[in-house]
């Protein structure tokens, strides 16, 4: 087989509805290719209540690359060079995104930048400040093109350099309002999307946008936050992966300091300007800024089959609530590779969800 060939397959099965990206690598894991995966897929999802799964033909797959291509924009497998380096240790990464401009921003020191599409102007002007200094001295900084602190983050940082990741594909600007900025980021700096090109955001698309932009980055500074805001699931998320979390206090009185507040309330670290940041930063040992990694599950011969049974223990250990996986196992009195092939075979089914950090749950 060609490595164009396999490249596609690679993202057929990346495209596929119902394979996120822990499913993606535990089927690479078992079966050693995307090619023999796919092929292992109508048995695999033979039993799913919502049909067998449909990925897409290597036709549409070469269809999506020569659109990428033709906007000026490229798909980075996880495995290629210009994958952003600290992406790659997340586990899992997403398997694919697409790059529009200069993949190498994301190899330089990475911050975070996030808070309220509501700022105040003194947040306003903290993150303008934050992200200037950051950049002169050497750092990209990444948000998420959202309205308020992303936006002064990002246009503060354009001749330094800047990372947009998006909750669309890279041709859907979100917000309309940042036409302009997108133009010139597009231009100099690097826009990144894990969704297939021509794909407008949904709402339940942005916590995975948020994954990727604390995903790529050294640390995250979130400057101003209401109590339940995306920045506080984009802290979250940071926490979880291993980075820095770090906030601007706030006003007791001020609501969009409501969630900064708490997050240091939790632990985060407190900075009042770049200098801060920078000190936190320079202090991070960076070959251990990695994601949490889950369990290791080895798939041998004798783990090919699962029987009735063993889905139904695993089926009664799952609840909505995400647990870690070897409690799962530990509850259904399984080995804890036998669990993972068993979750597997659920979440194919559309019985169940696997979530990044070794967790899964039943599915919504």
């Amino acid at each position: 087989m060609s490595d164009e060939a396999a490249r596609l397959d690679w993202i057929r099965l990346a495209r596929t509805q119902g394979i996120g990206p822990v499913s993606f690598f535990q089927l690479l894991h078992r079966y050693k290719t995307p090619t023999a995966a796919l092929e292992a897929l109508p048995e695999l999802s033979g039993r799913s209540k919502r049909g067998p799964l449909s990925p897409p033909t290597r036709d549409e797959a070469a269809r999506e690359v020569k659109a990428t291509e033709r906007y000026g924009a490229r798909i980075a497998l996880s495995s290629d060079p210009d994958y952003p380096p600290l992406l790659q240790n997340l586990s899992p990464p997403p398997p694919i995104l697409t790059l529009l401009g200069r993949a190498e921003l994301a190899a330089k020191p990475t911050v975070a930048i996030v808070g309220a599409r509501n700022a105040s102007a003194a947040g306003r002007k903290i993150a303008r400040d934050m992200a200037t200094e950051l950049g002169r001295n050497g750092f990209t900084v990444v948000s998420g093109l959202a309205l308020g602190i992303d936006g002064e983050a990002h246009a503060a940082s354009l001749s330094t350099g800047t990372v947009a990741v998006l909750g669309g594909a890279v041709d859907h600007v979100y917000p309309s309002q940042h036409q302009r900025l997108y133009a010139e980021i597009a231009a100099s700096g690097l826009i990144v999307s894990e969704s297939p090109f021509g794909y407008t955001a949904k709402a339940q698309d942005f916590p995975r946008r948020n994954r990727i932009v604390t995903g790529m980055s050294l640390g995250v500074v979130v400057v101003e936050a209401a109590e339940r805001s995306g920045s506080l699931i984009s802290a979250r998320t940071a926490g979880e992966q291993g980075r820095e979390v770090m906030a601007v206090p706030g006003s007791p009185l001020d609501p969009r300091a409501a969630g900064t507040n708490s997050l240091l309330h939790q632990g985060a670290t407190l900075v009042r300007h770049a200098g801060d940041v920078l000190d936190v930063l320079m202090s991070l040992d960076r070959r251990g800024v990695s994601a949490p990694r889950g369990p290791a599950f080895e798939f041998g011969d004798e783990e090919d089959m699962i029987g009735e049974s063993e889905l139904a223990r695993v089926r009664q250990a799952l609840s909505p609530h995400p647990m870690p996986i070897d409690e799962i196992a530990r509850a259904a009195a399984l080995p804890a590779a036998r669990c993972a092939a068993a979750l597997l075979e659920l979440e194919l089914s559309g019985e169940a969800q696997t979530l990044p950090g070794g967790l899964a749950a039943l599915a919504f």
